[in-house]
């Protein structure tokens, strides 16, 4: 669905520090969002049939420009088919409206629970925050050079993400 909309990423970062969707969600929050949508990746406690004790993500020196890449991207292809006539489009629908990303991904070691990749997008309509925030989700985690290695709890250790 194609809206009228100007794009304001307000956050696109590897990060050491703790992130939460709640610091996401209250970051894109507007008087024009109609719609919020967040997704939140958390660490848990199994993979593979495997019970996992905690996670480690490392990152290569050039993520954070790859991050930064990813979401540049996605927002070219997603102002490109602005011009197409849509709801909130077209003369008299009014000044253009803004879609807001963040999205960050955490490096280190990650306990169970604790979230590891967090995007919230917020936009007019439903349809249009709904799209951009899955999106995001799926090329940040085919993208972005980060590798997982999971600690389980019988003591070995495997790498996710090292090779592919």
């Amino acid at each position: 669905m194609a809206t009228d909309s100007t794009f304001d990423v307000l956050n696109a970062v590897l990060s050491a520090e703790p992130i939460s969707v709640d610091q996401a969600i209250a970051a894109v929050e507007s008087d024009t969002a109609g719609a919020v949508v967040s997704f939140s990746g958390v660490v848990r406690n199994h993979d593979g049939g495997k019970p996992v004790r905690r996670l480690s993500y490392s990152a290569h020196p050039t993520a954070h420009q790859v991050m930064a890449d990813v979401v540049a991207q996605l927002v070219a292809e997603q102002a490109a088919g602005t011009d197409a006539a849509g709801p909130g489009s077209g003369p008299g629908s009014g000044p253009a409206q803004p879609v807001r990303i963040w999205v960050a991904h955490r490096i280190g070691m990650l306990e169970i629970g604790d979230p590891a990749l967090v995007c919230a997008v917020s936009a007019a309509h439903r349809g249009q925050a709904f799209a951009v925030c899955s999106e995001l989700v799926d090329r940040v985690k085919a993208q972005v050079p980060i590798w997982k290695e999971q600690f389980f709890t019988d003591g070995t250790v495997e790498w996710v993400g090292a090779g592919e």
